[in-house]
């Protein structure tokens, strides 16, 4: 069953309540803390995308491109939609050799609320560009083109390039093909439900991958994880709870928030991870539950706690811009 992890506060009443799950565990998928039910499945969503990135890296997509870690970290991204996140999937699609229409995941409105609003006050329209997949869909093509596939239907479960990437879900996670639940993610690739306690085993070893994989794999986690704590603006992008994490601590955390309150992370170089879900998918509750383990476990400084507090405890405004309550997690 989920356990209560955020209080929403107004005034000096709790008016609702977010109940979840949380699991850390060691590259052995040892539990070492938790909260709720481990075991619990659901889909990855956008975590996921750092093991989808694995075919391509370790089968030779940096040097057949000259992939730089911007452009990694952007395979990767849920980016926001923000000018540099357009102008640099753009340019990707011209490395990897494919035109802007060969992308698939469809058109999406930038998350980033001010870059959503220039494109409309210059009277432009939103492209599959701004899409917050439009990086990861690049790096889909950029794989078809590395095993020498067509890539018409690259996003439908079947395609070769889609069979790579959940082979490397199975491995990273320890989850079979056979028991991995498919559903359809937002952008229409395959999204994988599996439960928590794999997610974060995968994370542990993306944090730590020498020593628990084989090492054209370890290589390529490495250099994932090198990447999006390197170039943490393109994996999110403005005011985005991964890319300040990643940022503010310099990379020692690696991080991947999803759709519907998901999120995983790593502790670079301990070989921890961490995968949370809250129950009703309300994103609100992410960055306080996340924050509290951090600073429970001692990892974060009290430096960069101090920094990361809008996300810890995020404070509700009125309309009159009054602050009227609270987002509080309940871990201590």
């Amino acid at each position: 069953m989920p356990e209560l992890l955020v209080n929403i506060w107004r005034g000096n009443l709790v008016e609702s309540r977010h109940f979840g799950h949380v699991v850390v565990t060691d590259r052995d998928g040892q539990v070492l803390y938790k909260l709720g039910d481990p075991n619990t499945v659901t889909y990855w969503r956008s975590s996921a995308k750092p093991f989808q990135a694995i075919p391509l890296i370790e089968r030779g997509g940096i040097e057949k491109y000259g992939l730089t870690d911007q452009e990694i970290a952007l395979i990767c991204a849920s980016h926001g939609g923000e000018e540099a996140h357009v102008q640099a999937v753009a340019a990707l699609l011209v490395k990897v050799g494919f035109p802007i229409q060969a992308l698939q995941c469809g058109v999406g409105k930038p998350s980033h609320l001010k870059s959503a609003e220039n494109v409309v006050k210059s009277q432009k329209t939103y492209t599959v560009l701004h899409h917050n997949c439009s990086g990861k869909h690049t790096g889909m093509l950029a794989l078809a083109g590395l095993i020498g596939v067509g890539t018409e239907n690259y996003f439908l479960a079947n395609h070769p390039v889609q069979q790579m990437m959940l082979n490397a879900i199975s491995e990273c996670t320890g989850v079979p093909v056979c028991n991995m639940v498919l559903g359809i993610d937002g952008c229409g690739v395959p999204v994988y439900g599996l439960p928590l306690a794999n997610m974060a085993l995968a994370y542990a070893k993306l944090a730590k991958p020498e020593g628990c994989v084989e090492a054209q794999r370890a290589g390529a986690m490495c250099r994932i994880c090198r990447a999006m704590t390197g170039e943490p603006y393109y994996v999110a992008g403005t005011d985005r709870l991964d890319t300040e994490l990643m940022r503010i601590t310099g990379g020692r955390i690696v991080a991947k928030v999803g759709a519907e309150a998901v999120c995983g992370l790593g502790i670079v170089n301990e070989g921890v991870g961490l995968a949370m879900k809250i129950a009703d998918g309300n994103q609100r509750g992410v960055g306080p539950v996340i924050i509290s383990v951090l600073k429970k476990f001692g990892w974060l400084t009290t430096q960069e706690f101090k920094q990361l507090q809008e996300y810890w405890c995020p404070p509700i405004y009125n309309s009159r811009r009054e602050v009227i309550g609270r987002i509080e997690s309940v871990i201590n």
